[in-house]
């Protein structure tokens, strides 16, 4: 199975269960800047715990030989964190990231964008907000690459918001990075 056929099964399962999701990661980047390959894919969902077991007797049956942890699924539910699902005879992982229970993150959620990819929608975060995102993470651990992907949505995304980009940039202590790498901020 490759990393499209997967992702469009998620996506599937998730619309079908009505759980709100936007992919992340470097799948989005794909989408907004340029892309980087990854082993994994990053989907940020909003979880209730009645749709837990939904979700992940839907994952569980894509396939026999994979792993899903509904300990760990219920543990992420309740410390808004992180749960994986592997598929082994592809090698392919996804991190499902539970929504913080934050206005911003809802707010993320709200902005998704659908593309099509085989014929499926599948809902990404947006441009302005992998921006954000990514310049979070790189507050979180100065990572370089972050960077990097922040300057390719830049400089392939030509009708960004730089007035909600700067807001939020602002309100997460961002601005100052995000200005030191690029001009018009």
């Amino acid at each position: 199975m490759e990393q499209k056929k997967l992702l469009t099964d998620i996506a599937r399962i998730l619309g079908g269960l009505r759980i709100p999701y936007v992919v992340t990661g470097s799948f989005a980047l794909a989408i907004w800047g340029r892309p980087r390959y990854t082993a994994d894919i990053d989907i940020v969902i909003q979880l209730l715990p009645r749709k837990l077991d939904e979700l992940a007797d839907s994952l569980l049956g894509i396939d026999k030989n994979v792993y899903l942890d509904r300990n760990a699924m219920r543990e992420a539910l309740e410390r808004h964190g992180e749960f994986n699902f592997i598929h082994p005879a592809s090698g392919l992982k996804v991190d499902f990231w539970v929504l913080k229970n934050e206005p911003y993150a809802r707010e993320q959620i709200k902005r998704g964008k659908a593309k099509k990819i085989n014929g499926q929608i599948v809902k990404f975060i947006s441009a302005e907000d992998l921006i954000l995102s990514k310049l979070t993470w790189y507050k979180k651990n100065y990572s370089e690459r972050q960077l990097e992907d922040v300057k390719s949505v830049l400089k392939m995304q030509k009708k960004l918001d730089l007035k909600y980009i700067k807001k939020r940039a602002m309100a997460q202590s961002t601005l100052e990075i995000l200005e030191s790498i690029s001009d018009g901020f």
